[in-house]
């Protein structure tokens, strides 16, 4: 969670409740309408809200078509193998391919800085149709994107490609590429509903204009909010985005005086079904119970460092330097697992340290429950030792994170490592 400027009136700073025989779980925090300065107002309490939290099926990899290709590097070593019959399905992938325009297309001189395509495998080549001496090569793998519906816009002024893989090493060139340009897609889950909602005043505006159909109806109908997870004692934490045109508003079962409001949403991929549960562990306080997290999977291990990172309490002063944490390394079996791991050694049950490797030198540096230099003492660490190595994230969006990148990392912090 970031540091917010403290208001008198400022939502994230009180505590919210209301009469009911269960309590508020989610607080909207935002704007209605399309103010010139938006700010940060109390638009709902909602009982639930649907269509927050939901399981996408797995992105679907892509195909790619890389045209009047001269292959170089690892790509044309790859094709060689592959002509030769001697690379089976692993040996024909390719890894991550960046796709850049040359240094002296306009696209290049404008700033255009190229496409990523990760976990990139090939699958079959050919000669040219336009131009025999080269190759098109028919490619399998995924975007670079934030979300699944993002666009992937083509610059009107490139000519053609300079293709690289990691730490820049060439790869050769193209003159076009089919499957990687599109327009966004549309919202995996088309509408989300405030079940049991509760709205203030900016909301109600929007709701009035529930039946407008008019240019200025639709704008007093956008609604842009954080949401925010409301705990047993009122106080609210950041953890989704809602946002798009609210349709409709009806009363709700839950009571009288409740709404249930849908909203049309804007593109973004929701939270995975399984956040809601790792919330709910924070709903009367820290959990008190270590390792909660290792029976999640990659992704949800992520989502548990998020929400511990949205509950960290930035006002508590750092353990005095030269202290011992011992790190419970049964469970490091990914750089998500490290991540919760670290975080439960520093700062307890629930505890937060970093969640990305840019967070934790952050964290490193100070302010964040330990103040360097300190002891870490990591027991287990042979399950580390086994799992993080090179290549053991080969398929995910990033480059391999390492037992040793850790370490290297740790010690440039003056931070002793004792491998148990």
């Amino acid at each position: 969670m970031t540091d917010r400027l403290v208001r008198d009136d400022d939502p994230w700073q009180r505590r919210w409740t209301w009469d009911r025989r269960f309590p508020p779980r989610w607080l909207l925090v935002g704007y209605t309408g399309t103010p010139q300065f938006p700010g940060d107002d109390a638009l709902a309490l909602c009982a639930d809200i649907e269509g927050l939290f939901v399981d996408l099926p797995p992105r679907p990899r892509e195909r790619f078509t890389l045209l009047g290709c001269v292959p170089d590097g690892a790509l044309a070593s790859l094709l060689n193998s592959v002509a030769s019959d001697t690379a089976g399905a692993e040996r024909a992938w390719l890894g991550d391919l960046w796709l850049s325009a040359r240094p002296d297309d306009p696209a290049a001189r404008r700033g255009w800085i190229g496409e990523q395509l990760l976990d990139v495998t090939v699958l079959d080549h050919r000669p040219s149709k336009t131009s025999p001496e080269r190759v098109d090569i028919d490619l399998e793998g995924l975007v670079d994107v934030d979300d699944r519906t993002d666009g992937v816009a083509r610059p009107d002024d490139v000519t053609g490609f300079v293709l690289s893989g990691p730490d820049d090493a060439p790869c050769g060139v193209c003159a076009d590429i089919t499957g990687l340009f599109r327009e966004p897609a549309g919202p995996p889950v088309p509408r989300i509903t405030l079940v049991g909602c509760r709205p203030e005043p900016p909301l109600l505006t929007a709701i009035a204009a529930a039946h407008q159909t008019t240019k200025a109806g639709l704008r007093r109908r956008r609604v842009s909010a954080d949401v925010g997870a409301v705990a047993a004692d009122g106080s609210a934490v950041p953890c989704g985005i809602v946002s798009g045109t609210l349709l409709s508003s009806v009363p709700s079962t839950l009571g009288p005086d409740l709404l249930d409001v849908t909203i049309a949403s804007h593109a973004r991929e929701p939270h995975p079904a399984a956040t809601r549960g790792i919330l709910d562990l924070w709903f009367t306080g820290r959990p008190t119970e270590r390792n909660l997290w290792a029976g999640y999977d990659r992704t949800l291990r992520h989502e548990w460092a998020g929400v511990a990172l949205a509950h960290h309490r930035r006002n508590t002063p750092d353990q005095q330097a030269g202290t011992a944490f011992h790190l419970d390394g049964r469970f490091v079996t990914d750089i998500d697992g490290f991540y919760c791991a670290i975080g439960e050694a520093i700062n307890g049950p629930g505890g937060y340290f970093g969640w990305n490797l840019g967070a934790l030198d952050d964290c490193l540096s100070g302010k964040w429950g330990a103040e360097a230099p300190f002891r870490l003492v990591w027991h287990d660490s042979a399950v580390a030792s086994g799992h993080l190595i090179a290549g053991y994230d080969r398929h995910r969006h990033a480059p391999t994170i390492t037992l040793d990148t850790l370490l290297e990392m740790l010690t440039a912090h003056n931070i002793e490592v004792e491998l148990r």
